[in-house]
């Protein structure tokens, strides 16, 4: 059966519809005023998950020069395990590679072993652990790092 989520690129006008999930997906989460700034920074690559006009999940990145780092990917609790972070990460690391990036960085929790499990699947190597990293509860991150192919003509349509 196909996924009903449709990948899109993130507009500021989302902002509003992100925070409540990741109001809850984390227990330290951006403000409004973050959602907004990070949407019209114009090194951001951001996407939505959405259906029937509800949010399922949504990737936030940025690319400068030829690196990039995943900022949030949060994907809603009922939607877990049904392929969408995967998709959206997929979606996320084409479009980074698009647009030129040849490394992806991110942090993630010491203790999430799930996201773990999913960037590791794609490709992503301990880089690192940042100490005390969260703050709510204090907790430990782990960098983790992959490189991108070059990409000359992905043959893929872009994301709209």
């Amino acid at each position: 059966m196909a996924d009903p989520f449709r990948i899109r690129r993130a507009r500021p006008a989302d902002a509003a519809r992100l925070l409540p999930l990741e109001r809850r997906c984390f227990s330290d989460p951006w403000s409004a005023l973050a959602f907004e700034e990070l949407l019209r920074f114009p090194l951001t690559v951001a996407l939505v998950a959405e259906r029937d006009g509800e949010v399922g999940g949504y990737l936030i990145s940025r690319a400068v020069a030829e690196e990039a780092e995943i900022l949030n990917l949060a994907v809603a609790p009922e939607e877990r395990r049904h392929g969408l972070g995967t998709r959206l990460l997929e979606a996320g690391l084409s479009a980074l590679s698009e647009a030129g990036a040849h490394q992806v960085w991110l942090e993630v929790r010491e203790s999430n072993a799930a996201a773990q499990g999913l960037y590791q699947r794609r490709g992503f190597t301990a880089a690192g652990r940042r100490s005390r990293y969260y703050k709510n509860p204090v907790e430990d991150a782990l960098v983790l790092r992959m490189e991108l192919p070059l990409v000359r003509d992905s043959g893929t349509r872009p994301l709209d």
